[in-house]
């Protein structure tokens, strides 16, 4: 019996195990297992949605045991440990399994580059977890700040700062520069529109790297309308409880930070004996096997593709990609055919500017404004797994053009020095 085994449950797993159970599902001799810390997967793509209270959080997740449905695969939610490559075995929290052929696919982590103070005085935003918490936070502040009569500090409480231009952050402040104006502002009679401040600092000359240039500053024309601050080749020093520092020693006062700086390896990987980038992420080589052990392959944001940096970005389609190679060479190694070499390169790009508004790059067709926001919620909603997930984000969408979004607090954001407010006093409801 070949066990082969997947470690991961977002894109680059699911999409490995897919292939696998198309391929091999049917062999006796192949037993295939998925191995998840989580019994869902996350549609990442609509994260700031969630923060912005404009999506209900479970609509974008999808059961694995769902989408397995009649396949042979087998599932279990369990946390990896760490990999003892000599051995081919894989130690879990609640066990250990051997392995004949391996597929790496944890994903990375949001590096803090060693700032002070990140860790303790910034949210991650990541996980489903995260754009809860800072859904909950910004609500919290808000409420807070809804009865504080000293202008200046009701302002740098409603001051969030995201630190990176990425994808990731350009998205976020974008939602939520639409959460502040159509709803906080409207709702708490204590907050007008100057009342809030929005800032999205990158440490590099441009945001969305990547991009064509044209649609980059295309986008960050279309924040800076929408009133967000944009400040590029601004490197963040430290961060604190009520500030943040960057290069040449200016202390900006927020009320709460985000920190979504690119992607590092996954840290249950640092252990292993084997090469890695300068971020941590372990290196593989064209046909997605970790050199000196060809029986097991890396996909997605935990790997780094030796001489192919742009089948290495860590994005979506990317991710796919390498997982759907890692499941066909594996079924060639098992039908003694030679392996293939990856090919990918990135063929478009949709960043969402908040409501009716994106920037979009298709087969060499490039757009933005209000096409493109219909274009980006087409394709993400086309993209999610099973109608009935389709359904309810296209009904969350709909529904808020009618209804106000949801304010109520979900989890109550602990008093951990993340956001700054003043205590709850005995004042005059506004």
């Amino acid at each position: 019996m070949t066990r082969i085994v997947v470690l991961g449950g977002g894109f680059g797993g699911m999409e490995a195990i897919r292939v696998l159970e198309q391929r091999l599902g049917r062999r006796k001799d192949v037993e295939l297992l998925l191995i998840s810390d989580k019994n869902y997967v996350l549609f990442t793509p609509l994260l700031p949605q969630v923060a912005s209270s404009l999506v209900e959080p479970r609509h974008i997740m999808q059961p694995i045991r769902d989408i397995r449905g009649a396949w042979r695969f087998r599932f279990r939610r369990d946390r990896v440990e760490r990999i003892d490559l000599a051995a081919r075995r894989v130690y879990l929290t609640e066990g250990v399994v051997d392995y004949d052929r391996l597929v790496i696919a944890l994903g990375g982590v949001t590096p803090t580059f060693n700032i002070p103070g990140v860790e303790r005085h910034a949210l991650e935003y990541k996980t489903l977890e995260d754009a809860i918490l800072l859904r909950d936070h910004v609500i919290d502040l808000a409420e807070h700040a809804d009865h504080e009569p000293d202008a200046v500090l009701r302002r740098r409480m409603l001051t969030v700062c995201v630190v990176g231009g990425g994808y990731t952050g350009v998205e976020l402040i974008a939602e939520l520069q639409d959460f502040f104006s159509t709803y906080i502002v409207p709702r708490y009679r204590g907050i007008g529109p100057g009342d809030y401040r929005l800032l999205l600092l990158e440490g590099s000359p441009d945001i969305l790297r990547g991009v064509h240039p044209t649609l980059a500053a295309t986008a960050q024309r279309s924040l800076r309308r929408e009133g967000i601050e944009v400040r590029t080749q601004t490197r963040v020093t430290r961060v604190s409880a009520g500030a943040v520092e960057v290069q040449g020693g200016e202390s900006i006062p927020v009320g709460l930070t985000v920190w979504a700086a690119g992607v590092k390896g996954h840290p249950t990987l640092a252990g292993l004996p084997v090469e890695r980038d300068r971020l941590g992420r372990v290196i593989v080589n064209a046909h997605m096997r970790l050199p000196g052990h060809p029986e097991v392959y890396g996909v997605g944001d935990a790997i780094t593709i030796e001489g192919r940096p742009q089948a290495s970005i860590p994005i979506i389609p990317a991710a796919l990609a390498h997982a759907r190679l890692a499941a066909e060479n594996i079924v060639a190694d098992l039908t003694a055919r030679p392996p293939q070499t990856i090919e990918f390169a990135p063929r478009g790009m949709l960043v969402s500017l908040g409501e009716k508004s994106a920037v979009v790059e298709v087969m060499g067709f490039r757009f933005s404004g209000y096409l493109a926001w219909l274009f980006w919620n087409a394709v993400h909603l086309y993209k999610l797994v099973g109608f009935r997930k389709q359904l309810q984000v296209a009904l969350d969408w709909g529904l808020a053009g009618w209804f106000p979004r949801d304010s109520a607090i979900m989890r109550e954001p602990p008093r951990c020095g993340v956001c700054v407010h003043t205590p709850p006093a005995r004042r005059d409801a506004a």
